[in-house]
């Protein structure tokens, strides 16, 4: 049996097992727009954990994070996973039990911006509006993300067309998450978030055996100048985007530049993603019982530490293995398949590159669900038709979802596009709009609706601004987007909140209440 058609085998096992999940659930989903967006607050605390890493970590996990480092070297893929590390742990810290607590007070609310809405008891929907209209945007940006990687997966592994390939994985996605809805997505994630893990183990392991082991890996890394260093970055010397060729055979590469203190500050920049990410925060919303979120948290630190690891040195040890094989920064990001296709039997590297479908899978279909749930709940029932069924809600999300997975597809149509890139984007997106908001909700009594509505609109705007206007300047403008929108969003917020009255007597006792019943 050729190769190719015993990897296609393998994943045709695991997106048939994916299906199964999606229609065991797909009659309690079709129940109620409630069971459909948050599972009806029945998470354990296993399922919420794994659940809502897979979904954050999506396919970058084992395509663009080993990709930067395969191209870049350690520095930026290290720094990067340093700051995710510490803000996963903060946000389970923080605000896991406190927002659960919170949004079911608040209105018992199932979506972050009902969460904020209802916290301030806004009238006019204004937070509505806005957080409804971010979402949609980064989440269709986010989804693109999904996409460009499933088309790469498919299109290196099968030798197919990258757009035709993309196209029928989103397709797979979009009709697994309109059947199943959250408790599929929950429930598949939870085994999607083993079969990740479980798929970088097994990688790296192999990984270190063939390249002589660890002490032959790093001698190699520090051979490329800036490679294996955590204060400098290596320079691939590129003609027209194409890492060049020397005469001896080798890849080149120019002198190491410097990874400075502004650098690595900006990096870890990505951590403060996590306090505004949708798609974890509303597992942390539906979990059955608060008190379980320590378990969930400590579960979660451990598979996000050891999947982080891995990924990176996955992509150093492909670097040492394979010098001369990925010579763009978009092919670098398929050296865990070039790994996997390498190391094993054509169907157990079908089976360990189901991690990366996994990866994808787990964060499209939360992508996909928290946005149509943005727009159906919120814009759709919240405004449009405020006496709207609940059947008519849950058929507005499911003709949402089509709408923005449609979308996404064409943003993703480029197969030059870096996954590591647009998910960067997206991630500060989200980080920068709501992030702020959250932390402020949870934490401080005397902000104000006002404070809320300025800061989100600041933290949003200025990504796309610093991204597009100011970043490009250089120098010490070279920064992620993320850190300058999340400190302006932070700032905006307690200015605005001071120059406006503090909110009536209702908002504060209820802040006073879950506050001492979230202890």
């Amino acid at each position: 049996m050729e190769a190719s058609v015993q990897i296609f085998i393998a994943m045709m096992l695991y997106i048939a097992m994916v299906i199964v999940i999606g229609v065991y659930y797909a009659k309690e989903a079709s129940q109620s727009s409630d069971n459909f967006l948050i599972g009806g607050r029945s998470l354990g605390p296993f399922v919420t954990a794994m659940a809502a890493e897979a979904s954050d970590m999506s396919g970058w996990l084992l395509m663009g994070l080993p990709g930067v480092a395969y191209w870049y070297g350690l520095s930026d893929a290290a720094w990067t996973s340093v700051g995710l590390a510490i803000g996963t742990y903060l946000n389970w810290l923080w605000v896991a039990k406190r927002l659960r607590v919170y949004s079911h007070v608040a209105g018992d609310a199932i979506t972050i911006p009902d969460f904020l809405r209802n916290r301030f008891r806004e009238e006019k929907k204004v937070i509505l509006i806005i957080s409804a209209l971010f979402i949609l945007v980064f989440f269709s940006v986010y989804a693109a993300s999904c996409f460009v990687t499933v088309g790469k997966l498919f299109s290196t592994l099968f030798n197919a067309k990258y757009v035709t390939m993309m196209i029928a994985g989103a397709a797979f996605v979009v009709l697994y998450t309109f059947v199943g809805g959250f408790l599929a997505e929950s429930a598949s994630d939870f085994m999607q978030a083993l079969v990740m893990v479980t798929a970088l183990t097994a990688v790296l392991l192999f990984g270190i055996f063939h390249a002589g082991g660890i002490g032959a890996v790093v001698e190699n890394a520090k051979a490329i100048p800036g490679f294996f260093d955590f204060f400098g970055i290596a320079q691939p010397q590129v003609v027209d985007g194409v890492q060049q060729i020397g005469a001896d055979g080798q890849a080149l590469f120019g002198e190491a530049a410097a990874y400075g203190l502004l650098t690595i500050i900006s990096t870890m920049s990505w951590g403060l993603g996590y306090f505004g990410m949708p798609q974890v925060l509303l597992k942390f919303m539906a979990i059955k019982n608060p008190h379980e979120l320590s378990l969930s948290r400590r579960i979660a630190m451990v598979w996000v530490i050891i999947s982080l690891a891995a990924a990176v040195a996955i992509g150093l040890i492909g670097r040492i293995l394979y010098p001369t094989r990925l010579l763009t920064q978009s092919l670098a990001e398929n050296i865990f398949i070039v790994m996997s296709m390498d190391f094993f039997p054509p169907l157990i590297a079908g089976i360990v590159m189901a991690g990366i479908l996994a990866a994808t899978i787990s964060s499209s279909d939360s992508y996909l669900l928290i946005a149509a749930s943005a727009l159906s709940k919120n814009i759709y029932q919240g405004i449009l038709k405020k006496d709207a069924t609940d059947r008519e809600v849950l058929l507005a999300s499911r003709l949402t979802l089509l709408i923005i997975a449609l979308v996404a597809v064409i943003i993703a149509l480029d197969e030059n596009s870096v996954i590591f890139t647009i998910v960067s984007f997206a991630w500060a997106g989200f980080g920068a709009t709501f992030g702020p908001i959250v932390l402020f909700s949870l934490f401080w009594k005397r902000v104000t609706r006002a404070g809320a509505i300025a800061g989100m609109v600041t933290g949003g705007s200025m990504v796309f601004i610093w991204k597009l206007l100011v970043r490009p300047l250089g120098g010490v403008f070279d920064i992620y987007e993320l850190l300058p929108a999340f400190v302006l969003s932070c700032l905006a917020i307690v200015i605005i909140s001071y120059l406006t009255p503090e909110e009536g007597k209702e908002i504060q006792e209820e802040f006073e209440l879950v506050k001492n019943t979230a202890l």
